[in-house]
């Protein structure tokens, strides 16, 4: 039987539509089983937290689980790689931060590439350090800490939880900004690196604000400054390393990322949702109680944010000559 031309055109449109009909359908009932959001690092860290406050509000929202998986190892890496070759369909996330972008200039060898292989879905907080160092340490600004270090070169020593963390990175950046030595103590983590620092075996730490608040209010840290570009609202008489060293700003930050190729239905869903979670009265607080702010941020504007800090920390860590361990 002969199809009349206008009835073939008809049906040939409809076919051609039936998979952006499919795919919006598909991001309507999305989620339909339980998602599984990945965490590069151990429970209780900020990406880990941030990861479950979002986890919680997206099960609140969407009425399916978002299994939170920790698998740390490799600086992150381990948890990148996951979702890299995870199948593109929004049920694999990523809780993304600093670790990632850092290690994209660090390891040349990855099996895959952080900014091609995992897409940005939602900025979720920005988070300071702080410039902590022992109670019974001499300087008690960053001028004269500067000033310390200069009239005792190669005798102070800076804790870092491994070659590459933010703990790492921020201090280079604050010694090739004031020309000054120190001695690079490499912990197995943050918590062995403070115990350290509260025993007196190291002098001084960019650590995550969230690890440090408890010892600098309970006066065993002296917090001598935050790293991000304004002061932080839970140590607002704290002043910024940028109000004695122009220009230096460092900040810890959360996000979620999806395999590449994931649905722009699905990502922009997403997005949508945990923009919406940000305003939230309860998430902010529990951000605020780490020091830390939400930023509501469009997919392309978080893979802005990964880029831009991706291509900072390279800057140091080959000014610095980092190597990977």
């Amino acid at each position: 039987m002969k199809i009349p031309r206008r009835k073939f055109l008809h049906l040939a449109a409809g076919a051609a539509s039936l998979p952006v009909v499919s795919r919006i359908a598909s991001a309507q009932v999305y989620p339909t089983r339980p998602v599984h959001l990945i965490v590069g690092f151990a429970p209780g860290t900020g990406n880990d937290i941030s990861a479950r406050l979002v986890g919680q509000w997206l099960l609140e929202r969407l009425g399916q689980r978002f299994v939170i998986e920790n698998q740390p190892g490799a600086s992150g890496n381990l948890a990148v790689e996951t979702v890299a070759r995870a199948l593109p369909d929004g049920y694999t996330l990523l809780s993304v931060g600093p670790a990632s972008a850092i290690n994209s200039a660090l390891n040349d060898h990855l099996s895959f590439s952080f900014l091609r292989d995992i897409a940005p879905v939602a900025g979720t907080m920005r988070m300071p350090n702080v410039m902590v160092v022992n109670a019974s340490f001499p300087a008690k600004t960053v001028p004269e800490f500067i000033a310390y270090t200069k009239a005792n070169p190669g005798k102070i020593n800076m804790a870092t939880a491994g070659t590459g963390s933010t703990l790492h990175v921020f201090g280079e950046l604050f010694k090739m900004m004031t020309r000054i030595n120190l001695v690079t103590v490499t912990y197995r983590g943050g918590s062995a690196a403070i115990a350290d620092l509260l025993g007196g075996q190291v002098h001084v730490m960019f650590g995550p604000l969230s690890e440090s608040m408890a010892h600098i209010k309970a006066g065993e840290l002296r917090a001598l400054a935050v790293t991000s570009a304004t002061r932080s609202p839970v140590l607002p008489d704290v002043p910024t390393v940028g109000e004695f060293v122009p220009g230096y700003e460092a900040n810890s930050w959360y996000g979620i990322g999806a395999p590449k190729n994931t649905p722009a239905e699905i990502v922009t869903k997403l997005n949508g949702e945990i923009n919406v979670g940000l305003a939230d009265a309860k998430i902010n607080k529990r951000f605020a109680d780490m020091g830390g702010v939400p930023i509501v941020m469009t997919p392309a504007e978080f893979g802005k944010l990964v880029a831009d800090e991706t291509e900072k920390w390279g800057k140091v860590i080959r000014a610095a000559g980092i190597n990977a361990e």
